[in-house]
């Protein structure tokens, strides 16, 4: 991964890369509260993200192949995180070796680039561009957690200097891009067998293609090209909501599929009819 950023870090925000190094590698929360006002714009939060990164050695054999992404509604900023491909589970894989904190589920679209988008591609992009840059979608659970005693109540910008509290990525099946109907999509969440939330059309972007000209226009800076098969992620529809511990989750996207965790492991299936 190129780390070149045109902001240096000031003693504050390296103060944020230390805490949550410190937290990744022992496996213990940080408070967030004594470095409440160490950051002081989004770009110094991503500028710990790859602080981060590069200390950990995350991306050391190329750029990053998974990425989140997401914002409130169209109107509001959007943020995005590179993700560690160990964090990343498909059907068949466990979460065993993988501890949390304070779990919380979120319910995703992601989708996978079909080609390489260079820089200066991603500053040409716009919104209609977007169905030819994806090859496949698939239904996919985000664990967000955090490396801060606070959780998910700890300060935005600590959040997302945190990776946007992103715990693991838990793929489902793979399908062909296709034009669908968002707005009558369902999402259901359960825990265990019991529902804990539905809605329709509840997704705050519309569609998910909407976001990848912006995604990529970060992604690419720095003079980084994005390569093609990368992976994003859109941005919950059901929220944040907090896991049981060691909870059977099942996330359905009725006549898209499923995906969940059963015992620990992943299970997938997709296009099923759900009644």
């Amino acid at each position: 991964m190129n780390t070149h950023s045109s902001l240096t870090l000031p003693a504050a925000a390296q103060e944020v890369v230390a805490a949550l190094v410190a937290a990744r590698r022992s496996g213990q929360t940080a408070p967030a509260s004594i470095l409440r006002a160490a950051l002081s714009t989004d770009d110094e939060a991503y500028a710990v993200q790859e602080a981060v990164a590069q200390a950990l050695g995350w991306f050391a054999d190329g750029g990053p192949r998974y990425w989140k992404s997401g914002g409130a509604s169209r109107e509001s900023v959007l943020s995005h995180a590179a993700l560690p491909s160990a964090g990343v589970r498909v059907a068949g894989d466990t979460l065993a070796n993988v501890s949390f904190h304070t779990p919380a589920v979120e319910a995703e679209i992601v989708l996978r680039l079909a080609e390489d988008v260079t820089p200066e591609r991603a500053q040409r992009l716009t919104h209609a561009d977007a169905p030819a840059l994806v090859d496949a979608m698939a239904v996919a659970i985000e664990i967000a957690d955090s490396r801060w005693d606070e959780g998910l109540q700890a300060p935005p910008a600590l959040r997302l200097a945190d990776q946007g509290s992103h715990g693991a990525l838990v793929l489902g099946a793979w399908m062909p891009w296709r034009a669908h109907d968002w707005a009558n999509q369902r999402c259901e969440v359960r825990f265990g067998g019991t529902p804990v939330i539905a809605n329709t059309g509840a997704y705050s972007l519309g569609d998910p293609l909407w976001l990848l000209p912006i995604w990529l226009r970060h992604a690419t800076r720095h003079d980084r090209t994005v390569a093609a098969h990368s992976v994003v992620t859109t941005g919950s529809w059901v929220g944040a909501i907090p896991s049981p511990k060691d909870a059977d989750v099942v996330v359905r996207f009725p006549g898209l599929g499923e995906v969940g965790l059963r015992g620990g492991t992943v299970h997938a299936a997709h296009r099923i009819d759900f009644t």
